[in-house]
């Protein structure tokens, strides 16, 4: 079905009737919407494409704001769960395999670049009983793809690193490899920056609030082993750094990229001579036992840098999920230049602007991008698609009953990525 918006504007008709003007006369152009559409205030939104992801779905699509499709693509496999289109409007994603050894909710195993059709450029898998890749990946300006992965110990591993569990764990790492010699060229793994408080003969032993660079592997105890669930990263060119929000500690941490793999096994190396302990890490200070600052992300998806030249350049948005509250919120966040962290104070960031509304609420998957225009497009993974402005004003709103969206990625009908589809 369609409905009908109309917008409002003028146009100006200058008409010489012996010397004289005839008044302006206003035009009422109608709007045609998909029913879909629920808000529209063609005067504030944005009028770029939003891709839209299906969540664990098979296909995905390029939105225009009236609501209807103007690209989609169908694929033979299960994304697991990101897709994204490059600057030369290839894309590239994660899918899942039809069987994994590892069925943790969000597990991948195959990552591809794709050309622009949808057909198979590069295929690399990264799945078996030990391991497997999941949820994000990420093209870095080296042309490498660097991505998630879930990396099994077993109760024995685990208790050789001070971690007593009763059944097998996945903590998280991440890969980066090669695509034209599908070599792995670096990797970090967390098990290597554990601190634990139980077993003092080992040499990551000590007290938990005073190594915040460490990481209390104690901090969940789940069934299914799934103690972290990282679900997003982002690449910060400028400072050479990995975001990782992990959602199960309601944090996000920062990695030093510059390391070798050699120095981020330790900690020291690296442009931050931190190795491969974290720089950084906020959002739960209960997470490493620090008393001082306030929790203010409970379950999060989508550590977004804005990047490109939008307002709040520099700045990071990351979707809390607020399981606390049946609320979710958007924050943006003001990170601070030097990474550290402190042992005596707080060690969150400032809060820039934030959204939130009793309507607002997944406890899973979500995100939020910034527009062009200083609006933010949040994803609401169980509804659809919010376009708010800086005073909190809802100018549209997408809703597609019966289905879930992992992200809303925004391009602009100018943007490079446009062009290479042939848009």
């Amino acid at each position: 079905m369609k409905k009908y918006y109309k917008t409002f504007f003028l146009l100006i008709l200058t008409l010489n009737f012996s010397c004289s003007k005839e008044d302006s006369k206003t035009i009422e152009p109608e709007v045609i919407l998909d029913e879909k559409v629920q808000v529209y205030k063609a005067d504030k939104i944005d009028d770029s494409y939003v891709f839209a992801i299906e969540n664990g779905g098979k296909n995905c699509y390029l939105l225009n704001k009236q609501g209807f499709k103007v690209k989609e693509w169908i694929f033979d496999l299960r994304f697991g769960n990101d897709i994204e289109i490059l600057p030369n409007g290839e894309l590239i994603a994660m899918y899942k395999q039809t069987v994994s050894p590892i069925t943790i909710g969000g597990a991948g195993g195959i990552i591809r670049i794709l050309n622009s059709d949808g057909s198979t450029k590069w295929d690399y898998q990264c799945a078996d009983d030990e391991k497997v890749a999941h949820h994000d990946v990420e093209l870095l300006p080296n042309g490498n793809v660097l991505f998630l992965v879930w990396e099994k110990l077993t109760p024995l591993q685990a208790l050789n690193y001070g971690v007593e569990v009763a059944n097998d764990i996945f903590p998280e790492a991440l890969f980066e490899v090669n695509p034209q010699t599908n070599q792995l060229v670096w990797e970090w793994h967390s098990y290597d920056h554990i601190v634990q408080d139980t077993n003092n003969t080992l040499v990551n032993y000590g007290q938990i609030n005073q190594y915040p660079n460490r990481i209390n592997f104690s901090y969940n105890d789940r069934p299914d082993g799934d103690i972290m669930h990282a679900n997003g990263i982002d690449y910060d060119e400028e400072k050479d750094v990995i975001y990782m929000s992990v959602n199960f500690y309601s944090e996000v941490w920062v990695i030093d990229h510059s390391t070798t793999t050699a120095e981020a096994a330790t900690n020291t190396g690296g442009n931050y001579n931190k190795g491969g302990d974290l720089l950084y890490r906020f959002g739960n200070p209960s997470a490493y036992n620090h008393p001082y600052g306030e929790r203010f992300l409970f379950n999060n998806h989508f550590p977004n840098l804005i990047e490109k030249e939008v307002p709040g350049k520099g700045n990071m948005l990351i979707y809390c999920n607020g399981s606390n509250v049946n609320q979710s919120t958007v924050y943006e966040l003001a990170l601070p230049q030097n990474f550290t962290l402190s042992t005596t104070a707080s060690n969150e960031p400032q809060m820039v602007w934030n959204f939130t509304d009793p309507d607002l609420y997944y406890d899973k998957i979500s995100g939020a991008v910034r527009l062009k225009n200083g609006n933010t497009l949040i994803t609401e993974g169980d509804f659809g698609y919010w376009e708010v402005t800086p005073n909190k004003e809802v100018v549209w709103k997408y809703y597609e009953q019966n289905k879930t969206f992992w992200r809303g990625y925004n391009y602009n009908r100018e943007d490079s990525a446009i062009q290479g589809l042939g848009l």
